[in-house]
């Protein structure tokens, strides 16, 4: 089921480069990442939830790259409009967002994180 953005054509054209923009390189740069590496937490040093995904990770001994911005409440922002994710953390496996700390344990415990992985 494909999710709700407005349509590009419903935005005014004087407002759609601002939109476009928005935190663009740091949004690209996570991109990057998310496509390069093979596991990417993304969150909050010091969000439990962040905490607990990274946990879960090692004590499965898998390495990932672990990204935190808690300063920066409006990259946040932009991360959640790209990713659709109201969450932190985000999880990437293989590019793909699995989402947060209760689906990466889910995936775990039914044993489908290694056909992810």
């Amino acid at each position: 089921m494909p999710r709700h953005i407005l349509d590009e054509a419903k935005i005014h054209k004087n407002i759609q480069q601002t939109i476009s923009d928005n935190h663009r390189p740091f949004v690209e740069s996570i991109i990057h990442t998310v496509e390069s590496k093979p596991i990417v937490v993304i969150g909050m040093g010091i969000n439990p939830a962040c905490k607990n995904a990274c946990k879960l990770l090692t004590k499965q001994g898998l390495d990932f790259e672990y990204g935190s911005y808690f300063k920066e409440w409006r990259k946040r922002n932009a991360l959640k409009m790209w990713t659709g994710w109201k969450t932190f953390p985000m999880v990437f496996v293989n590019g793909v967002l699995i989402g947060g700390t209760e689906d990466l344990n889910k995936l775990i415990r039914s044993n489908e994180l290694d056909k992810v992985c």
